[in-house]
């Protein structure tokens, strides 16, 4: 008999609903990207907001996440509904987030300290609709199966479609900003747009996804954090990956300067993306291969460590060239497709992982953290970015008042595209090293549980010597 959303699912999950899950990764994707790449560069050569300023700008609102996704957590956790308990919330948050991006880039003409408050209220709101989508989102894969390699093939559909997702982003969003407040507003109206087309088709995608039980909600924040702390491999992988995403941050933010005030080219931003994600699509069914053989905790310090090269490679762009530099990237696009896999297949192991250990599914919990972390050290990677260009004398302007920038803008804008989110990266994989959740030790601790099941009734048919 075929599953229901009330039933426990097989470990295959269709290819339906496969593809119908990952096409919300166009949100994750679309969100996590333009903002990253854009909109520190949208602040300080278009609104004339000083560097160190945007950078704090674009922190707060994420730090707010790490609230308001323990929450969305917490709140999906609880929620019961015909649509199930995660489904709901991919709707709520299709009905704030397109609209709150759109109005990231659409505000009055302001510029500086004025610009700056509009933009991080507009971003706030957008981040609170991200959250009532992103946190259940994430939580689902765990929820609709139980084998350890299903949930990597299951995920690998979710990061093809990032990398297209990506790719789109990275390579049409400056094009169509350009380097002016119109661009940026015409810009801002599509990707709203893009957004809630994939927001709206993963929610009626995931309608017939199988589902193997309801998840424990705790209580309050502190509470959350305590139930996190309960499991060890959450605490490291959660480490890591916020180290990785930190990197990618910093990277991300300092595209648009890389290109603009080291290759010389502003269009350069769109060919160094197809650089990066190129790799991404062709290497993807590699990192799941390599997984297998290295199991996920080797294959990620595979990737990491290939992350951080290329990075570091870089440095010798002024000297070598634009050609150079977009091999270079094309190595970091490797390894980042493998963080990108591993990460979040890995998640959805210790989300399986405590359930079996505790008794306890408290997937949303874990996701509400996980995804309030990323958020926030993915905008502290822009933080940080903007500190580094203040740091190094960088001048504010917008397209009427161009400026020429100090020789010491230009280092500060190459260490914190290349040496800053290498020496990032490798710290995250030092703690790979301290992860331990093995394909094996998975296995024994759903077989330990088994035992713990009641036992049988005493059979009361026609052949039982009592009736």
């Amino acid at each position: 008999m075929a599953p229901t959303a009330a039933t426990p699912s097989p470990s295959a999950v269709s290819l339906g609903v496969r593809l119908g899950y990952a096409v919300g990764s166009f949100c994750t994707a679309n969100f996590s990207t333009i903002p990253g790449l854009l909109l520190l560069f949208y602040m300080t050569n278009v609104l004339a907001v000083p560097a160190a300023l945007a950078g704090v700008v674009l922190f707060l609102p994420k730090a707010w996440d790490l609230v308001a996704n323990t929450l969305v957590g917490r709140w999906s956790d609880r929620t019961v509904s015909r649509w199930g308990p995660r489904r709901p919330w991919l709707l709520a948050g299709a009905v704030v987030l397109p609209v709150s991006f759109a109005l990231m880039f659409a505000g009055p003409p302001l510029t500086g300290a004025p610009a700056a408050v509009y933009v991080g209220l507009t971003f706030l709101a957008a981040a609170t609709g991200y959250a009532l989508y992103e946190v259940p989102y994430k939580a689902m894969p765990a929820e609709m199966t139980t084998d350890y390699h299903e949930r990597t093939s299951l995920l690998q559909w979710r990061m093809v479609l990032i990398a297209i997702s990506i790719a789109m982003s990275g390579i049409l969003a400056p094009a169509i900003a350009g380097g002016t407040a119109g661009g940026y507003r015409t810009m801002g109206v599509v990707f709203g747009l893009v957004l809630l087309a994939s927001m709206l088709a993963s929610f009626f995608g995931t309608a017939r996804a199988p589902f193997t039980g309801q998840q424990k909600s705790e209580g309050t924040l502190r509470e959350q954090l305590a139930a996190a702390r309960t499991s060890r491999p959450f605490m490291w992988l959660l480490g890591l990956s916020s180290a990785q995403t930190l990197a990618v941050g910093v990277m991300l933010a300092g595209s648009p300067y890389f290109a603009a005030y080291i290759i010389g080219d502003k269009g350069a931003t769109t060919t160094l993306f197809a650089a990066l994600v190129g790799p991404m699509l062709i290497t993807m069914p590699l990192w799941v291969w390599l997984a297998r053989r290295l199991d996920k905790r080797g294959a990620m310090i595979l990737s990491g460590t290939m992350f951080a090269g290329g990075g570091l490679l870089l440095l010798a762009t002024p000297a070598l060239g634009a050609l150079y530099a977009h091999l270079c990237v094309m190595i970091v696009g490797i390894g980042y497709a493998g963080l990108q896999l591993l990460q979040y297949s890995m998640l959805a192991d210790v989300i399986a992982h405590d359930g079996v250990v505790s008794g306890e599914r408290r997937g949303g919990v874990f996701t509400g953290l996980w995804t309030a972390v990323e958020n926030a050290v993915a905008a502290l990677g822009a933080t940080i970015y903007g500190w580094v260009l203040s740091a190094g004398g960088f001048l504010s302007s917008d397209p009427d008042h161009p400026v020429t920038q100090p020789e010491s803008a230009h280092v500060a804008v190459m260490i914190g595209v290349t040496a800053v989110p290498a020496l990032i990266t490798l710290v995250g994989v030092l703690m790979t090293f301290r992860y331990d959740l093995t394909a094996a030790r998975l296995a024994e601790a759903m077989a330990d549980a088994r035992p713990e099941r009641p036992a049988p009734l005493p059979r009361q048919d026609s052949t039982s010597p009592e009736r």
